[in-house]
């Protein structure tokens, strides 16, 4: 299984890194409002990035001086995108989760340093050193090990069980070595912030933030938002036609991702970062302390963990704080995350000194504009500069990896050995297959080939490719495809599949 996250087209950009790039354009100085310059910026790029929706809020200096929505919130049906459409905020939604952190620590509860074997000695992971020396603060911030291990949300495991099974998953790199973006250990502080306060990660996030903000339309999942009546519909472009899929909820990535928001109510919660995490009627809700904690760099960002925007930006460092990847933008400190879930995408990005935020929801499967709308907006509200065109050079940036990657496709197929037949008959490759991290797979006859059925309703069908190897072409059509790869065991029976680097064990070889 391979789905698209916003990292990944980082490890194609950097052999991209050396290419000459384009000369700074000459500045070009904003005269007056800049709203209406970016407001027709805006309309004019969704046509370049066949957008089908977006709201867009961006603050400056105390109050808001631009909120628009613009296209509709699903094609071909006339419901507007607006400043009130829900939409999934996705990864951005772990700045929120820190934030409610930060409160237990500012109460004393715990502190970013405690261990975790001290104050939550259920959690272990598979190493006994890092399991003995992990603290609240690697929750947050992708260095203690732990690689990509989305399919454990994806497949639709409670956290509880996710927490479980994290003990079984061996570490990508030692403690503190590196850097690899996940999920799961946000997870693992939703349940803290759980097993610390007495209340679900719901609970006190609706009610410690959202009720404090006023974000009277920001909700900690899905399921919580379905009395409101716009919500945006998940876009992907399929063959260069962009098309309405299925929303898939997954409600066990919650701290990790799971919130519901609005631009009206995204505008509350830039406020309330830009003004030291002060509500509007003054109430600070964490100590300066903690809000610095928060926003200070943490470790650094390797580049092949971080965006392909930088071959444009050229920042001079990346690093991460505690829900927010950081770098240099014109002299500034840019602090800023994406968020991306099936078919939909957001990003927030802030320049504290500048006293400016912006926020974005899009209804369209990784769609970059939103890049270029953070940086085209920076430069418009903080530097009065219009010579750049953000979307122009994201788009030619984007479509570049996008063509590097179909070319390393092609190659590969090309590699193809043709002519050949599974070492078995067909039948003989189904049966019941287990991974120890993931759980079950079962392979099926279904007519004259074979199918794949994994938890959470998902499926592959499967096509022979070569020797006893198949692709997997997913009922989820916006997935990639996965190839699935068997192995023989002495007796000639089938002993494992892999797929996608992950092996199943047959039944009867466990």
């Amino acid at each position: 299984m391979r789905k698209i996250y916003p990292l990944t087209w980082a490890l194609i950009a950097i052999s991209a890194m050396a290419r000459p790039q384009s000369p700074a354009l000459p500045k070009t100085v904003v005269q007056g409002n800049p709203s209406g310059i970016f407001g027709q910026y805006i309309s004019d790029a969704m046509k370049l990035w066949k957008a089908p929706g977006l709201s867009v809020v961006v603050v400056k200096d105390g109050r808001m001086v631009f909120k628009q929505g613009f296209g509709v919130t699903e094609l071909g049906k006339p419901g507007p995108f607006t400043s009130g459409t829900l939409a999934i905020c996705a990864s951005t939604t772990k700045a929120m989760t820190a934030v409610c952190m930060g409160m237990l620590v500012d109460e004393g509860k715990l502190k970013w340093t405690d261990k975790l074997k001290d104050i939550y000695p259920e959690f272990r992971v598979y190493d006994p050193y890092v399991s003995a020396e992990l603290t609240v603060r690697d929750l947050f911030t992708h260095n203690a090990g732990l690689g990509n291990a989305d399919g454990l949300w994806v497949y639709g495991y409670s956290r509880e069980e996710i927490l479980h099974r994290m003990r079984l998953i061996k570490p990508a790199y030692a403690y503190h070595d590196s850097f690899i973006y996940q999920n799961l250990m946000y997870l693992v502080a939703g349940e803290l912030i759980h097993h610390i306060s007495g209340q679900s990660w719901e609970d006190f996030i609706s009610q410690r933030l959202f009720r404090e903000l006023g974000m009277n339309h920001t909700y900690p999942g899905y399921s919580y938002s379905l009395q409101e009546s716009s919500h945006e519909t998940p876009h992907f472009i399929v063959r260069d036609s962009v098309r309405p899929i299925p929303l898939i909820d997954y409600p066990s990535v919650g701290p990790a991702g799971g919130v519901w928001s609005c631009a009206d109510d995204m505008e509350k919660w830039m406020l309330f970062l830009l003004d030291s995490a002060t509500t509007s009627s003054r109430k600070r809700l964490i100590t300066a302390a903690t809000y610095r904690e928060i926003f200070k760099p943490q470790t650094m960002v390797t580049a092949e963990q971080f965006y392909p925007t930088m071959l444009l930006t050229k920042p001079h460092w990346t690093t991460y704080g505690l829900g927010w990847f950081q770098e240099d933008y014109r002299g500034r400190m840019v602090q800023f995350h994406t968020g991306s879930l099936d078919g939909a995408v957001a990003i927030i990005g802030l320049i504290p000194t500048e006293h400016f935020g912006i926020y974005i929801f899009g209804n369209l499967d990784h769609v970059e504009l939103r890049h270029a709308l953070m940086y085209k907006a920076m430069d418009l509200y903080c530097f009065r500069d219009n010579g750049r065109d953000w979307s122009r050079d994201m788009f030619s940036l984007y479509q570049s990896l996008k063509d590097t990657a179909r070319k390393k496709q092609t190659e590969e197929a090309a590699r193809r050995v043709m002519g050949t037949r599974p070492s078995l008959p067909l039948a003989s490759y189904a049966g019941h297959y287990s991974n120890e991290v993931y759980g079950d797979a079962d392979i099926l006859m279904e007519g004259d080939s074979l199918s794949m059925k994994l938890p959470n309703n998902i499926s592959f069908k499967l096509r022979h490719w070569n020797f006893d190897s198949f692709v997997g072409y997913c009922n989820h059509a916006w997935w990639d495809q996965s190839f699935v790869k068997f192995t023989l065991d002495g007796e000639g029976k089938i002993a494992q599949f892999d797929m996608d680097g992950q092996v199943y064990l047959s039944a009867t070889k466990k």
